[in-house]
């Protein structure tokens, strides 16, 4: 934290001008780098401000910017920078027309009311078929059926495969990583 005056002839006119803002403020303890982040703030908010004036100005087929240029860029930043709310008036009017729609009736029992399941994501969106137990033999014949299985089908077996429903696919390949697994 900063709290000097020494070195402070040492300072440019801008950073001395700052401080003093800053202890006009109140403000005693401040981080130095403070005072240069203010100062980079400052200088691009006045280059900001020249450039677009100097855009109206030659807008307006000015050969200098003039003071006019200056309040116009200045207006210009402020409005396109701090929105202002709404009138009040506006914003009663508003209300009126929201709490015309009455809120849905309430279905009271015990704890947190929630809302209906299907207008949940937690609501299960699928469904599990899980194998009944295999035998010792009916997990080796399934093994020899994969083992044997041709990588390259012919069309009717690659036929036959679409047409399976994904609950069947899903029912074979739990058979497979039940016999892997057990």
């Amino acid at each position: 934290m900063v709290d000097r005056e020494e070195g402070e002839e040492e300072l440019p006119r801008d950073a001395k001008i700052v401080k003093s803002l800053l202890k006009s403020m109140g403000v005693k303890d401040y981080e130095p780098c403070v005072i240069h982040q203010f100062l980079e703030l400052w200088y691009r908010y006045v280059v900001d401000v020249l450039t677009d004036a100097q855009l109206y100005s030659e807008h307006a087929g000015k050969s200098a910017i003039d003071c006019d240029d200056i309040k116009l860029a200045i207006q210009t930043k402020v409005n396109f920078s701090f929105s202002q709310p709404p009138p009040r008036e506006v914003l009663l009017e508003l209300a009126r027309n929201r709490n015309k729609i009455p809120l849905p009736k309430s279905i009271s029992g015990p704890g947190i009311p929630l809302p209906p399941e299907q207008d949940t994501l937690i609501s299960p969106n699928y469904q599990l078929a899980i194998p009944k137990k295999q035998t010792a033999q009916a997990a080796e014949e399934t093994e020899e059926e994969e083992e044997g299985t041709n990588p390259n089908p012919p069309q009717e077996q690659k036929t036959d495969l679409q047409q399976q429903t994904p609950q069947r696919l899903l029912e074979k390949m739990m058979r497979i990583i039940y016999s892997l697994g057990g």
